[in-house]
């Protein structure tokens, strides 16, 4: 078995995907936990008649479950990811110019 070293290029990938899977999940959490609130208030706030299934109600979880679903497409298909490649490519970018200027 590989030993787990912390300067280890695929333990680094590993450990930022782990990163952005805690962070999806946690996106994902507050949005459900939210929405459930939402219905909740809405759903005693009703006026007597009233029907719950009303564009209003459905503003919040609309516009933020497109953002939930934009997270997750980076999250879960890295492929599609353009700032991610853009994002290593920069960070190579970076160390090699720190290379350059630390050995002249």
């Amino acid at each position: 078995m590989e030993e787990i070293n912390s300067n280890n290029y695929r333990y680094q990938q590993a450990k930022k995907q782990v990163d952005r899977l805690r962070g999806f999940y946690g996106h994902l959490f507050s949005y459900i936990a939210v929405n459930i609130l939402i219905v909740f208030i809405n759903y005693n706030n009703l006026n007597p008649g009233e029907s719950y299934f009303q564009f209003k109600n459905f503003i919040t979880a609309t516009f933020w479950g497109i953002g939930l679903l934009i997270h997750a497409l980076f999250v879960f298909f890295p492929r599609f990811s353009f700032f991610r490649n853009w994002e290593e490519k920069k960070i190579k970018e970076l160390m090699e110019k720190n290379n350059k200027n630390g050995n002249s």
